[in-house]
């Protein structure tokens, strides 16, 4: 399974192609909108980014999926999100926005999962590959002022 330092390199070389391109690349990987994603530490209380897809979108809520690359333990901004839910997203070059994230109950997996791996095959091989059921996530930016 992926090394914490290998995630955050391909977090790192992925923000370096953003800056590279600014407003041309970075903020779609194939047909998924990537947002970055800002929790709370729950222990450090530190701000944590980090770039996820979103394979399924569902009006202005965007899916994203928990699954380290198919490891058993859960990603850090899981957990984090799971202390408080209290997040920001930022999408493309826009400011970040304040958002809500919770863990999709079992009825909203079992009817969002088959549409997360039809737009990309290889959260069906994470799955796969560890015995924990991953978690979709959902985020949902707050009404602006």
């Amino acid at each position: 399974m992926p090394h914490d330092l290998t995630l955050k390199a391909m977090n790192a070389a992925h923000r370096v192609w953003m800056a590279l391109a600014p407003g041309r690349g970075g903020w779609h990987v194939g047909t998924m909108p990537v947002l970055e994603l800002t929790t709370k530490g729950r222990r450090s209380g530190n701000l944590h980014r980090v770039l996820l897809t979103s394979p399924v979108q569902l009006g202005g809520t965007f899916v994203v999926v928990a699954s380290r690359g198919g490891d058993d333990r859960p990603p850090a901004w899981l957990l984090n999100l799971q202390a408080d839910p209290r997040v920001q997203i930022r999408l493309g070059d826009g400011p970040p926005r304040p958002a809500r994230a919770r863990v999709a109950t079992a009825d909203q997996r079992g009817e969002l999962w088959p549409r997360v791996t039809s737009a990309y095959r290889g959260y069906a091989r994470y799955q796969s590959r560890t015995t924990r059921e991953i978690p979709l996530v959902l985020v949902e930016p707050e009404a602006s002022a």
